[in-house]
């Protein structure tokens, strides 16, 4: 096939390589790392299959910050004009009347399929459609867990496609036994097992323990690697960030995060509230600048009150995207994050997921000798592999290019922090590519304040005019 008939965007040559290895195949997944554009590679593989006649609709399903970003890359890369439908339980009466003429997307958070009413919806679908579906399950590590509800439904539903592709960076996350639900999505043929335990006896020894009074087995090492190695090379295609010698320098990728229950009722209230004060002139910019923090302090997970004292949400959208995040990360990695708050949560999460050796914070409590410490063994040590702290603390004057990826958690409102943040690993010293990840809470304060730095202007005089007044006075998608 001639591929640049179905180019929207030119590609690099491992997206290339990639599409030509897998685009025909009824099963394959792209193990592509994050910042390598998997997203592009398999937009460019529906837009073959639909120009071969093949397919005329596919399903995405990704993660809750992941799922939305789908919306603009399809604009972005697609060949053909697509209808794309962001599914919500409200809108199936309304998406099945609908008459789709063009290529058609489905777009689902791999939440909607731990429900009923999303398996309920897909089934349906797929069982009138999946004979020219293509199945694409993007951070595909979501389904590891092979008792969750949601990994039994998708790998259920996906039988239905005429096409699967699964989409990560990390397939393997703590062991190699996270492959095997992955893989039983595209087909249980792929691994020649009919079981997950079967599976797991023939790549792992495992060991009984009790835990509660109830015996469980452990995997104390791991075996025929070789043998699983050369099986999965046969159906997916793998690159990493530092093979791709035709990526740019700097590499910057956003995740769009919705706020839910509690946090998103706090913030419309909040936004309401401050609606008045932004719009009256003969208010001071200092007064507009706090009612900006509470709105970024409450997409962050927590609000704080005029007497300091903390309250923070149970259901906090950006940690819990963090923690997804990091699962998909490759190598050493610098979190930035405006408020102490944050950077205590974080490290307290990374250290019961990961190990406690395994991040150091950097912000104002730490004296220099201990920002000193942490810098060297970040740089220096193996086992310290996560370094959070605030921008304006650590973003100045430090080296820290054993960092492949940067994430800011929240922005801090003046460029020059940014800017100085980003350069501590991107400087003389840095021989690869370094990703930075905004993560962004979906139609809130997160998406102004970044625009804003994306212009090369800080939050100030400028900001505080129109272009923040438009954001309060305008009603909330």
């Amino acid at each position: 096939m001639n591929f640049s008939e179905i180019y929207e965007t030119d590609p690099f040559k491992h997206q290339e390589t990639a599409l030509e290895e897998g685009w025909d195949k009824t099963n394959f997944a792209y193990f592509m790392e994050m910042g390598t554009g998997k997203t592009k590679v398999a937009i460019d593989n529906v837009s073959s299959l639909y120009h071969q006649k093949k397919i005329k609709q596919a399903v995405v399903v990704a993660p809750n910050s992941v799922y939305l970003n789908w919306f603009d890359e399809i604009r972005l890369h697609s060949k053909y004009s697509a209808d794309i439908f962001v599914w919500k339980k409200s809108k199936i009466k309304l998406f099945n009347k609908y008459q789709y003429n063009n290529l058609l997307y489905v777009l689902m958070n791999v939440e909607a399929l731990s429900h009923a009413s999303g398996v309920k919806f897909l089934g349906e679908w797929l069982k009138k459609h999946g004979d020219t579906t293509m199945f694409i399950l993007d951070e595909s590590t979501t389904i590891k867990n092979k008792s969750a509800l949601r990994t039994k439904a998708i790998c259920k539903l996906g039988k239905w496609a005429k096409y699967r592709r699964l989409l990560t960076g990390s397939p393997i996350t703590k062991s190699p036994l996270d492959l095997y639900t992955q893989c039983e999505f595209l087909s249980k043929d792929l691994l020649g097992f009919s079981s997950f335990y079967t599976y797991r006896n023939h790549y792992a020894v495992m060991h009984p323990i009790q835990v509660q009074n109830r015996t469980i087995q452990i995997p104390v090492k791991y075996i025929n690697l070789e043998e699983l190695e050369h099986k999965i090379k046969s159906f997916s295609y793998r690159v990493t960030k530092d093979v791709c010698l035709d990526l740019p320098e700097k590499l910057y990728i956003e995740r769009k995060i919705e706020l839910t229950g509690e946090q998103k009722r706090v913030y419309e209230k909040l936004r309401r509230e401050a609606r008045v004060i932004i719009n009256d002139d003969k208010v001071s910019f200092d007064n507009k600048l706090t009612e900006i923090i509470k709105l970024q302090q409450v997409v962050s997970g927590f609000v704080k009150t005029d007497k300091g004292e903390i309250t923070v949400f149970e259901n906090d959208a950006k940690l819990k995207d963090l923690t997804q995040l990091l699962e998909e990360v490759e190598g050493k990695c610098i979190i930035w994050a405006t408020y102490v708050h944050n950077i205590k949560v974080i490290k307290q999460m990374i250290g019961e997921k990961y190990g406690k050796e395994t991040v150091a914070t950097l912000y104002g409590e730490d004296d220099i000798d201990s920002r000193k410490r942490t810098v060297d063994d970040f740089q220096n040590s193996d086992r310290l592999r996560f370094l959070v702290g605030n921008p304006t603390v650590g973003g100045y004057g430090l080296t820290l290019t054993a960092a492949r990826t940067v994430i800011y958690y929240n922005n801090s409102y003046n460029m020059e922090v940014r800017y100085q943040s980003e350069d501590r690993c991107h400087r003389i010293g840095q021989a690869r590519n370094v990703t930075y990840i905004d993560l962004l809470g979906l139609h809130t304060i997160d998406e102004l304040i970044k625009a804003s730095l994306h212009r090369k202007i800080s939050i100030s005089h400028q900001i505080m005019g129109d272009k923040l007044k438009k954001y309060f006075n305008d009603p909330m998608p």
